[in-house]
């Protein structure tokens, strides 16, 4: 564990690199259940089960770069593809005795929920990430889902490997809720988490569109902002529907799906009272024309 601040980003990628990245044990449990089915499984089952977890989700791709090879000429970019690339049975074998979360911070419970909490809301940001990218015919979801799923994975990892100084930085936001999170995350890890992530996912060789579509600096793409979006609600939305950034988000997912202030609630899954009042400003009549997809299971 890591209880103080490093010098730069680069001493934390060097750090974390040496790092066995954990699985929840939910995720392991899945895993053997699954293994046991024997050639009942396929790569899309097992897909599905590895992007619940964030952090198996970045080890089967930090795997996969190792043994790219070299007459290898696209990514790949999805973990269903990343399985056929290995093969089941050798990617079994590869998570065998995994480290598990609940081991390593089962004696630190705040911690502990910190990290829980970031990953569910991870696994919401990829859920409405998946449906919109669905629901505006999106050629390939999945890239989508993973995107939004690892776009959070610096902070993840602070939680498991430094969890002294991610409690310290969530009890300074906290106690100043006008403290922007570059500036406290800068004091406690001399780092900020966005540049983190983006040294991690380039150190660990997640493909290019990958780290393209976590890269909020294209915003004008509409899969980054498809991307963004889902990552932006699903932080501003952990703790109630009152964070005053909410109105924004919601402007801006219906610009990208050409939606009604009415069909919000549908797409988000949530009651209609719940956001109403949050949408009373957006009222005003959309020119694009309305699609009317149903929300896409996850």
């Amino acid at each position: 564990m890591i209880d103080h601040s490093l010098s730069d980003t680069d001493a934390w990628v060097l750090a974390l690199a040496k790092a066995d990245l954990p699985v929840l044990r939910y995720t392991a449990r899945t895993l053997q259940e699954l293994r046991s089915t024997g050639d009942r499984v396929n790569s899309r089952v097992l897909a599905n089960a590895i992007l619940h977890d964030p952090l198996l989700t970045l080890r089967v791709f930090a795997q996969q770069a190792e043994r790219r090879r070299k007459s290898q000429l696209t990514d790949v970019t999805t973990i269903e593809q990343a399985l056929m690339m290995m093969g089941l049975e050798p990617f079994f074998q590869t998570i065998e005795h995994l480290p598990l979360v609940e081991d390593s911070l089962g004696s630190q419970p705040r911690t502990l929920l910190g990290l829980l909490r970031v990953i569910e809301r991870s696994r919401r940001a990829a859920h409405w990430a998946r449906d919109w990218a669905l629901y505006r015919h999106d050629l390939d979801a999945e890239e989508i889902t993973i995107a939004a799923l690892l776009h959070d994975i610096s902070e993840i990892l602070m939680w498991c490997f430094a969890p002294k100084l991610a409690l310290r930085v969530e009890e300074m936001k906290a106690g100043n809720p006008q403290l922007r999170s570059a500036t406290a995350q800068l004091e406690v890890y001399g780092t900020t988490l966005l540049d983190l992530q983006q040294a991690l996912v380039h150190h660990w060789g997640l493909p290019q569109l990958l780290t393209t579509l976590m890269d909020e600096s294209t915003s004008g793409n509409p899969r980054v902002r498809n991307v963004t979006l889902a990552v932006d609600l699903a932080r501003h939305s952990a703790n109630g529907w009152q964070d005053a950034a909410i109105p924004d988000d919601l402007k801006g997912l219906q610009e990208l799906l050409h939606l009604s202030a009415e069909q919000l609630p549908k797409r988000l899954g949530v009651d209609a009272a719940l956001i109403a009042p949050l949408t009373a400003p957006l009222n005003a009549p959309l020119s694009a024309p309305l699609l009317a997809h149903p929300p896409a299971s996850n």
